[in-house]
């Protein structure tokens, strides 16, 4: 199923709503937010710019930008989890390293480096996020390397300091 900004592109109805604070009764408002997110989105924008906040639907704006946050914690680790698969199929597998592998290292960096740029927040969170995308890596990286598991070590071998090193990779260059 295909997704736009994480949400299924598909007419799947919105959660129902947790009690909160919508135009009237707040039913219409959260009919909309089920029914129609976009037209929501757009309905609630409006309210907040004309200044009439005690029509907007506060909970289901609040669960909004709670979700936003989360989606940029789970982008740092999605970029962190591609970043250690190369770097372990670099150290690894030095016999297949090539042009590729070092590109999407230099890429991944460059990206995270931004992310967390525009969200320098994350940075309290960079030790639990390498913690957590590690164990996508060695699982990604026993898939497309073909080695077991255990090859990998069970505790990421990298610091955040390796991860954003453009200079750095494990056992040279």
């Amino acid at each position: 199923m295909q997704t736009i900004k994480g949400r299924e592109a598909t007419a799947t109805p919105r959660p129902a709503s947790r009690g909160g604070v919508a135009a009237g009764d707040g039913s219409d408002a959260k009919t909309l937010y089920e029914q129609d997110f976009f037209a929501w989105t757009n309905s609630q924008a409006a309210l907040l710019r004309s200044g009439r906040l005690a029509q907007t639907d506060i909970e289901h704006i609040a669960e909004e930008i709670e979700s936003m946050g989360k989606s940029e914690l789970r982008e740092l680790e999605n970029r962190l989890a591609v970043l250690l698969l190369h770097l372990l199929k670099w150290q690894f597998q030095p016999q297949r390293r090539g042009r590729s592998w070092e590109l999407t290292i230099r890429e991944q960096r460059r990206k995270l480096r931004r992310h967390v740029d525009q969200n320098p927040s994350l940075t309290a969170r960079l030790d639990q996020a390498m913690e957590d995308a590690y164990g996508d890596a060695t699982l990604a990286a026993a898939r497309e390397t073909d080695l077991a598991e255990e090859t990998f070590p069970p505790v990421c071998p990298y610091t955040v300091e390796h991860a954003f090193d453009d200079r750095w990779l494990p056992n040279g260059r």
